[in-house]
């Protein structure tokens, strides 16, 4: 703790000089991170006497504070604050841990009386009492513990070995009783110890003496826990020996719930009554069993069945009967009077077919009886003040494979089941732990092969001979929960089953006109959930539910095509994330409403600039393959733009339609897929689109066909023109807020500055970009992170930042394992390699290389030339490296890497050869010189062996070589 306020104040362990500072420092500890104003630390601090200029005394005793202990005070317009997280003070740390039920740690916590340091002032006194009545409770209930009176305790013979134990705590009891007087919790211990002492005479002697105390101080009667006490110490021992609770004992390991079983008795803790609600089959009565054996309860745990019960109340009296609890029952009015001055713990377990009554029961014995706590289990609430829910949701992936590998190996001991069958087990069951427990249940008589196969008809998976009617099948477990829904009810759940990856409130009445009083009792009785904004079912209930709806069906594809058209021209504006992140949610939506919708060329267009700008190509294609098989190879009319776009896509050529579209999709079909046409026919489609759109009102539009021009310029054309152009287009994807935009005309602007050698400014253009595609495509994209943080490393190894380009490398090798992406694994191997050369290491590059060649997985000729080129700087035979990689530069349209190839040969060859490829080089970069010192010392070697003149003209021969690469070939 940093900040110690339960005995004399301590900071970070040590001692703080001054008695107004150590008050200042306590007062702010009372709430810890958070404002207190200046006028209300001028009351406390000096109640009584108020200093002359109080805004100065308090500015000048701040400054002490601080000078005292740094670090600590924050400051703020209205006042100051202690500048720590709430638990590193350890009166909240306290707290938390008395909630939470670790008293023993809570107590451990004290050194001392709570604000020692501020006692006498009036700002203390209250805390400082509240903290020491918690500390007094929480000291009542380690005794009890201690003591073991609060559960089901040991066999006497072994109670009667911690005789000394016991001895030490009836001192420490007998020390508080006179130190509290009047305090009963204390006695009702005292007399439990005793008692178990076999001392009782000295118990009901007790009893008499606080009775008369309570009376003669107080004019009241000794309460519930002293009156139980009182009869403990009645009843002949042999009645104490009594079973403390009726639940059964386990049959199989407890598995995967050992956070709930945390929660949940964090939560006794706390609320008196506690309801595991969740669907059927997922586990809610062991948990509530796994829970209940491990209470303390002074008068048992009691578990109450309620699924073959007609009345709660019949119920619960039969089991209490056995207890002993319910001596006077007969005579009492009612159950809760009968129960008055015991402490148990009712389990009432499945109330969900009973729940009015089940409800109205648990509040007239929880107000009942104070000393009372009930844990049920309902697939709803029972909905009365007081309660406390805990979702028992379905199992995560690691946990439910945990439990399928259990009870698999309990069904058939020789089968091995792989985690990754486990799991995807699981993931097709929702979950559901029941599910699992019969789906494993079947590997007694089959293989794994044809359980995966069945998983489809899970709802008729059977369980054991001895299983409740309800749990035998899925089936019927979910039966139990239809019967008691109405007509109304089961018509809404019915529709539900149209969305896919769940549905806002907003979708649900639109597509199934649902109200929000049925959404609510279908969610309270756990057939549906609410996660954040969004309603979802499980597949296990969907496929109970589904139905032939045809009208809904249409309604759904209705809403989600209207949905995908107005989300559209928002992803062009600076709100692009948040609607793109409404898409994102609904994706399993539109891909429902696309295959099910009788026009899907209408809602495909929206759809396309949402994955462009999500870099999802591969899916678009499919998608857009699959609408072309259903629509036909003509496209219907009014839909010809969507009908080309899919062709398109699937690699059928440009048609007229996309051509003269300003539609984004079809402007940028063919900038990042210009692999669909020529780069002639590319670079002669970019430029018309420029011609036609330049002048467009809409500011996007323009800044894109811009783009698109720069682009195919600077990869297939004139590469000097391409800055001129991508510069306003930049420009205009600022203005608009377009990211997508922005993160492509900086990537290319950054290639530009690449392409004439001038890394550094390459650099400094290529760092905004990274964070725009990690907005725009996370890591799982070609043009996501990855990649931009591969480009900065190996900039910033070329402009002599090798710090930082290993820093930038080693985060894009932690995502492309992250991933498992083999080739920007390789790419980023390949990378490392040069920097190892530039700084000096050749072994280690070398090394690299082979790691980056032994992936297989050069993707790309450009890749593969590359590679070959830096082997070839750290090989002892360079030539045959670099005749590969001239080799898959045959034929290969991509000038700038092409360059990289030539300049890269140049370096092993003879001066008049080497300038004639640089100068080659020079032509297809498209510049007259180059920053790059590296091609800047090849060309200063070649002069100074040639001559200036002649190398010039070595040069300028270069640049009209018809097939440079031929003729490296020939130098080499």
């Amino acid at each position: 703790m940093r900040v110690g306020i339960l005995g004399p104040l301590r900071v970070a362990g040590g001692e703080v000089g001054g008695a107004r500072v150590r008050a200042l420092l306590v007062r702010l500890a009372l709430d810890p991170g958070r404002v207190v104003t200046a006028g209300r630390l001028i009351d406390d601090l000096w109640p009584d006497d108020p200093p002359a200029h109080p805004m100065a005394a308090l500015q000048s005793l701040v400054s002490r504070t601080r000078r005292e202990a740094p670090g600590l005070i924050g400051s703020h317009p209205a006042g100051y604050l202690l500048d720590v997280p709430p638990e590193e003070v350890d009166a909240r740390a306290f707290e938390r841990l008395v909630r939470e039920g670790d008293v023993r740690a809570a107590l451990a916590l004290w050194r001392g009386p709570a604000l020692a340091d501020a006692a006498g002032l009036p700002f203390a006194a209250g805390p400082a009492a509240r903290l020491e009545e918690l500390r007094l409770t929480a000291l009542a209930a380690r005794i009890a513990s201690d003591l073991d009176l609060n559960g089901d305790g040991e066999p006497a013979a072994e109670r009667e070995g911690r005789a000394a134990e016991m001895g030490e705590l009836v001192a420490e009891l007998e020390g508080l009783v006179a130190a509290h007087p009047l305090r009963e919790p204390f006695h009702a211990l005292l007399m439990r110890a005793l008692t178990a002492r076999g001392r009782r005479g000295e118990a009901l002697a007790l009893f008499e003496r606080i009775k008369a105390a309570l009376a003669d101080e107080l004019g009241a009667d000794p309460g519930p826990e002293l009156r139980q006490a009182h009869l403990e110490a009645l009843r002949d021992p042999a009645e104490q020996q009594a079973p403390r609770n009726n639940l059964p004992a386990r049959l199989t390991r407890f598995v995967g719930r050992a956070d709930d079983l945390r929660r949940v008795g964090a939560a006794l803790a706390e609320s008196r009554l506690v309801t595991l609600v969740g669907p059927g089959g997922a586990g809610k009565t062991r948990l509530a069993l796994e829970v209940a054996a491990g209470l303390a309860a002074r008068d048992g745990v009691w578990l109450v069945e309620l699924a073959p019960a007609a009345s709660v109340r019949a119920a619960v009296e039969d089991v209490l009967k056995a207890t002993g609890l319910m001596e006077g029952m007969f005579e009492a009015r009612n159950l809760g009077a009968a129960l008055r001055g015991t402490a148990p713990v009712i389990v009432l377990d499945n109330c969900e077919h009973v729940v009015e009554e089940a409800a109205r029961v648990a509040r007239e014995l929880l107000s009942e009886v104070a000393g009372l706590r009930v844990l049920a289990t309902s697939r709803e609430p029972l909905d009365i003040p007081g309660e406390r829910l805990h979702q028992v949701l379905p199992l995560p992936e690691g946990p439910a494979a945990e439990l399928f590998a259990d009870r698999a190996a309990a069904a058939r001991p020789d089968l091995v089941v792989t985690r990754a069958e486990a799991e995807r087990v699981c993931r097709e069951l929702d979950g559901i732990p029941l599910a699992i427990e019969l789906a494993a249940a079947r590997l007694r008589t089959m293989p794994m092969s044809v359980l995966v196969e069945q998983l489809g008809d899970r709802l008729a998976f059977r369980g054991g001979r001895t299983s409740e009617p309800r749990h035998r099948t899925l089936r019927a477990v979910i039966d139990w929960s239809w019967n008691l829904l109405s007509e109304r009810e089961r018509e809404l759940l019915r529709g539900l089953t149209v969305f896919s990856g769940g549905a806002t409130y907003e979708a649900v009445a639109r597509v199934c006109g649902g109200d929000p009083d049925l959404l609510s009792s279908l969610v309270d009785k756990s057939l549906i959930a609410i996660t954040g904004d969004r309603y979802t079912m499980l597949e296990t209930i969907r496929q109970y539910a589904a139905a032939d709806l045809p009208e809904v069906r249409r309604a759904h594809a209705r809403y989600y095509t209207e949905l995908a058209e107005a989300a559209e021209p928002h992803l062009r504006t600076g709100a692009q994330l948040a609607w793109l992140a409404i898409l994102d949610a609904e994706r399993d939506n539109l891909d429902a409403a696309l295959r099910h919708t009788d026009d899907p060329l209408r809602l495909v267009l929206p759809r396309f600039w949402p994955w462009i700008v999500r870099g999802r190509w591969r899916e678009a294609a499919e998608q857009a393959a699959a609408v072309l098989a259903r629509v036909g190879e003509v496209a219907p009319p009014g839909r010809e733009l969507a009908h080309g776009l899919c062709v398109a896509l699937t690699g059928g050529g440009i048609s007229q339609a996309v051509r003269e579209s300003d539609h984004p999709a079809a402007l940028n079909a063919f900038v990042l897929g210009s692999s669909m046409a020529p780069p002639g026919e590319a670079v002669a489609l970019a430029e018309r689109a420029l011609a036609r759109l330049r002048e467009h009102p809409d500011l996007w539009t323009r800044s894109a066909a811009l783009l698109a021009a720069g682009v195919t310029r600077f990869e297939y054309g004139a590469v000097t023109g391409a800055a001129d152009l991508l510069e306003p287009a930049l420009a205009g994807f600022r203005e608009t807020g377009d990211r997508w935009g922005q993160w492509a005309a900086l990537y290319w602007l950054s290639l530009v500055a690449e392409n004439r050698g001038d890394f550094a400014a390459a650099v400094a253009l290529g760092e905004e970009p990274e964070r725009l595609a990690a907005e725009l495509s996370g890591l799982e994209t070609p043009l996501g992170p990855m990649t931009f943080l591969l480009r900065l490393g190996q900039l910033k190894g070329r402009a002599g930042d090798h710090a930082g380009a290993a820093e930038a490398l080693d985060r894009a090798w932690a995502a492309a394992t992250r991933v498992q992406d083999p080739d920007m694994m390789a790419r980023v191997l390949h990378a490392r390699a040069e920097l190892a050369r530039r700084g000096g290491d050749p072994g280690e590059a070398a090394r690299l290389l082979e790691r980056a060649m032994a992936l297989g997985v050069e993707t790309t000729a450009q890749f593969g030339a590359l590679l070959r080129v830096e082997l070839a700087r750290v090989s002892r035979d360079p030539a045959g490296p670099l005749r590969g990689a001239l080799e898959l530069m045959a034929g290969c349209s991509d000038r700038t890497v092409r360059a990289a190839v030539l300049e890269g040969v140049a370096e092993h060859l003879a001066p008049l050869p080497a300038a004639e490829l640089l100068g080659a080089a020079r032509a297809l970069r498209g510049i007259a010189e180059s920053a790059d010192p590296y091609v800047n010392g090849l060309i200063g070697r070649c002069a100074q062996a040639l001559g200036v003149e002649e190398c010039r003209a070595a040069l300028a021969r270069g640049s009209t070589l018809p097939d440079p690469e031929k003729h490296a070939l020939e130098c080499l």
